[in-house]
């Protein structure tokens, strides 16, 4: 049987994934200042103007309005008169300590959830880094968009883009990209025809494999013309919008919960990247072809109310056994997910674009697999 499954990813420049960054650096200049930093930070960015609010608690100094304009800077908005950039946008400031009846659950030793919550968490056999294709595909497309842009390949690219793929599956293999949607900003000088050669050939060509691309394969490149206006100045931004984008492009279940701007007693992000982990060990080990797995917390509570495990019918071990294997090797509080992935140290404007898992995190402590190979020794015997 054969089926169609598509995923989207953003570049660095779309306005929702500018608040999600100027957030996450917003963070990470606290957690590198002070780890006991406790943040919900939210962004929002419309043309010439960022609302930075929310809680934050913390001993460190940090000038939230300069974090801000370095990040913009970063992305790429430093050509004035395109209604946003990082010199001229009005940048507003409302924060104010979190709330002392959620502290109350999440300080001390056996550290609470800071809210209630379920997250997942994936793996599949689909790719080496264990993600599925679709995004795979689409996070290359998107980062290679960015590199045309950044090293002067396509010097015409303004910062706002996205990249939507489209992958035909054969018994749930998948052999081939039917569809590439890709959509750059760019200045108002090139010719759209130019355009569209350029990113067939300097991004699609050389962000995806030539055994997915066919003769049969669609390719839609700015299908609407022109993009000029784009970033803020085209569509307003808010930090959280983009949560299918940071995970598993819709392959998978999603929580809900936005791991923007949030330090990681939040279990949106300390539960999703423990999910993950947990996720990635089953298929390296291999007991399935594919796992989902989901947690839940309760606010104040450090172990989880519920863990549910799904292989799709495609678990090579009894899935009881899996379980206990879990919940012998692996503590699920939030203090033990927060020290074994070492979530209080500023490594977060890293994966605040692009995914946070996979290769755009492999070197983030989630994405390891060590206890592949013990489970697996354990099964031989």
């Amino acid at each position: 049987m054969k089926t169609l499954f598509t995923s989207e990813s953003v570049t660095c420049g779309h306005p929702d994934k500018v608040c999600d960054q100027i957030a996450d650096h917003i963070l990470d200049a606290l957690l590198s200042q002070d780890p006991n930093s406790r943040v919900a930070c939210e962004v929002t960015a419309i043309t010439d103007k960022v609302h930075i609010f929310g809680e934050i608690t913390t001993k460190a100094k940090v000038d939230y309005e300069q974090v801000a304009r370095d990040t913009i800077k970063a992305i790429g908005y430093t050509e004035p008169k395109r209604g946003f950039d990082y010199k001229t946008c009005q940048i507003i400031v409302d924060l104010h300590t979190q709330s002392p009846d959620i502290a109350l659950g999440v300080d001390g030793l056996d550290t609470g959830a800071g809210d209630q919550g379920m997250m997942f968490g994936y793996a599949c056999i689909e790719t080496p880094n264990y993600m599925p294709l679709p995004i795979h595909l689409a996070h290359k497309l998107t980062k290679r968009l960015e590199e045309a842009r950044v090293n002067g390949t396509l010097p015409y690219l303004l910062p706002d883009g996205k990249a939507q793929v489209t992958v035909e599956y054969e018994n749930d293999k998948p052999i081939s990209v039917t569809t590439v949607v890709v959509s750059a900003q760019h200045k108002e000088n090139v010719d759209i025809e130019k355009l569209r050669k350029d990113i067939i050939n300097e991004v699609v060509k050389k962000a995806i494999p030539s055994k997915y691309l066919t003769k049969k394969t669609i390719y839609h490149i700015n299908p609407t013309g022109r993009f000029v206006i784009g970033g803020p100045a085209g569509d307003s931004g808010l930090t959280g919008r983009k949560i299918v984008v940071d995970t598993y492009g819709g392959s998978a279940c999603d929580g809900g919960g936005s791991t923007a701007g949030k330090d990681a007693t939040k279990v949106d992000r300390s539960g999703a990247y423990l999910a993950r982990y947990i996720a990635k060990n089953i298929v390296k080990a291999g007991f399935a072809k594919k796992c989902e797995v989901q947690l839940s917390y309760a606010i104040g509570v450090s172990e989880p109310v519920s863990l549910f495990l799904d292989f799709y019918g495609t678990e090579t071990v009894e899935p009881r056994i899996i379980k206990r294997l879990i919940k012998r090797d692996i503590d699920m509080r939030p203090r033990a997910i927060i020290n074994k992935f070492k979530l209080d140290t500023p490594i977060y404007s890293q994966i605040s674009c692009y995914g946070q898992f996979g290769h755009n995190a492999k070197d983030c402590l989630w994405e390891k697999t060590d206890l592949a190979k013990k489970w697996q020794k354990e099964m031989e015997k």
